[in-house]
Parts: C-alpha cells; structure tokens; sequence
C-alpha cells in the first residue's frame, strides 16, 4: 500500500485550494466598498420611449441634504413617507392628457433598508405629483397650463 496519492494532480489539489483561499481573503479584505453613509438612492429620470429616450439622474443624500437641486425638499418628502417613493403625500396639481412617458427609478438605502422603485408615468407633470420633489431633477417644477378660453377647446 503506497502512503502517497497515486495520481500526481490529487496532491496538488488541497495545496492550490489553499493557495487560492490565502489569495482571495486579503483581496476580498481590501476591496472598496460602495456604501455611502446616511440616507442614499441614486434617481435616474428618463424620457420617452425605449426607441428616443434621455435619462438625467443624479446622487440623493439626506445626511446633509446634496447633491440634488431641491434635496432638502426630497429629503422631507422622503422622511415623511419612511422612504417609501410610493407613499409620497400626491400634491395637487392640473395636468395635461398629453401622453409624453417618463420612467422614474431610484435605488439606494433609506435608514438602512434597501430602496428599489421603478414607474412609469404619462407625463413629467403627473410624475412630479405623485412623487414630489423626489425627481424634480434640474430644478423642474410643476407646468402651469395656459389659460383657454371656451372657444378654444376643442368640441365645444
């Protein structure tokens, strides 16, 4: 009966998986780390269709309120709905019929608890309703609709 393996490659198994473990830990150690402190998500706006669209975004944080237009304003929307978007307290306002799609997307963390959200609305008015100041990137405020008169509208 011979002491060692009889094929060469079944002593060298345990001596390369050791090696590999002893190369991954440091580098698994060292890796950087891509948690941002205090309240974050990343807002990405993006209009249109999947054939012409155009995505603005930009980094929302909450501790202090940066690196959004109007932060301080998504900062206490968010904060009043426990960071769901979804529960964003909808605000008045007299949008257009008009269909012009704009996908609102945030990922990131709210109190330490991953934040996904992803919807799709008619228009930028009805989004910025629904969803506050949480993706009024680039200082977008609610449209004001021009005053028609009863001639103007059409059927009447």
């Amino acid at each position: 009966m011979k002491p060692f393996p009889t094929h060469p490659l079944q002593g060298a198994l345990p001596v390369t998986a050791a090696l590999l473990l002893a190369a991954v830990a440091p580098a698994q150690a060292s890796a950087p780390r891509t948690h941002l402190p205090g309240d974050g998500l990343r807002l990405t706006v993006t209009t249109g269709d999947s054939r012409s669209s155009d995505t603005r975004g930009t980094l929302l944080l909450c501790d202090p309120p940066q690196g959004h237009s109007r932060a301080a304003e998504a900062c206490a929307d968010l904060t009043a709905a426990d960071g769901d978007i979804g529960a964003v307290v909808h605000r008045d306002a007299v949008c257009s019929l008009l269909y012009a799609p704009v996908t609102a997307h945030a990922s990131g963390r709210w109190n330490g608890r991953p934040v996904e959200y992803t919807k799709t609305f008619s228009n930028t008015c009805v989004m910025l309703a629904e969803t506050g100041a949480v993706f009024a990137l680039d200082d977008e405020q609610l449209p004001e609709l021009p005053e028609l008169t009863l001639a103007e509208l059409p059927g009447v």
